[in-house]
Parts: C-alpha cells; structure tokens; sequence
C-alpha cells in the first residue's frame, strides 16, 4: 500500500568552473516552472558577479532569486513551495545540510549546484557532505583552457590565497588534470 505523501529529494549540481553548473539549474528551475510547479531560488550574498536578484550563467542566461546569508533563511520561505533551487551552495557553512534534508524529508524537491573543490583541488565548504546526502548527483566537466580536454579543476589565476574569491575569467579557468597546477 501506498500513501499520497509527496517525496522529496536532493538533486546535486557540482563541477569546476566553467562546466554549466548555474546553467543546468536554470535549466532544470525553467522546466518545473512550465510544469506549473511552486519554484522558489536561491544563491548565497557572496555571489554578486552580476546581480543581487538573480542567479545568472556565464552565457548570461537569468532567473529570478532571493540572495540570502543563512541557510535557515530557505525554510521560511519553503512553504507552499514544490521546488527550491539553490547556487553557489559551497559559500553556505554545514548547516546547509540540515536545511536540505529537512526539505526533502517534507517532500521538497532540493536542486542545488556549487563547485565541488576549490582553487586548491580540496572539497569546497558544504559541497562533500551534500554529496553523500544526495539522491542524484550530475558532475560536470568544463574544457581546459590550456589543451582542450576535459576539465574538472578550477586554476586560480591570481596569488590570493583566501579559499573564497568571486570571480570570473579575470581570476579562473578550468584545467584538465594534466595542466592544473596547485
């Protein structure tokens, strides 16, 4: 026997830099929409390359979002909400875990993306432990800047050396194995 209880889940959205992370969440945000589903998104107040009310991708593509702080800020508006969406999820402290688990055990469907390792090739923020938490992880690849074959690094450009540093071309690129230099 069956009961009528909606399940949630966790859809996880990892890569390096440049691999169509925010794109794919768009992406997948835009088809809940036109499925007439409550969709709600989010992305941590760090990111705000291009705009404090919108996630947008590097090919410029936009929807809509609530640019928050705390995790916990995800709950109050989660409702009468089907869908939430959440980028850059590596800027959010552990207790992001929590707050995805508790949606997806109310029956939400929780699509997150965020790099999954730093400049430094070591595990970014929260990212490792959604990993294990998730239902259904899609890792991207980018192309390397340097040869052309698949990339899963992000090389920093720069010689700053804080773990968290918003950026773009200017400061990033992807890079295959073979060319990342730690």
């Amino acid at each position: 026997m069956t009961d009528n209880k909606s399940r949630g889940w966790i859809e996880v959205i990892c890569g390096p830099m440049f691999s169509g992370k925010t794109e794919e969440l768009i992406r997948r945000l835009v088809r809940a929409q036109i499925a007439k589903k409550n969709v709600f998104i989010f992305k941590h107040s760090t990111d705000n390359r291009y705009s404090e009310d919108y996630i947008v991708s590097h090919n410029k593509n936009k929807i809509k979002c609530h640019s928050i702080t705390r995790s916990e800020q995800i709950i109050d508006f989660s409702k009468d909400i089907d869908i939430l969406g959440i980028d850059e999820t590596q800027f959010f402290d552990s207790t992001i875990i929590e707050t995805c688990n508790t949606l997806a055990n109310k029956g939400k469907r929780v699509i997150i993306a965020g790099l999954d390792r730093d400049y430094k090739a070591i595990p970014f923020g929260p990212m490792a432990s959604l990993l294990t938490h998730a239902d259904y992880i899609t890792k991207l690849n980018a192309i390397c800047m340097v040869c052309g074959n698949q990339a899963s690094f992000s090389q920093r450009l720069t010689d700053e050396k804080n773990q968290i540093l918003v950026g773009e071309s200017e400061k990033y690129e992807a890079r295959c194995r073979d060319c990342f230099k730690p």
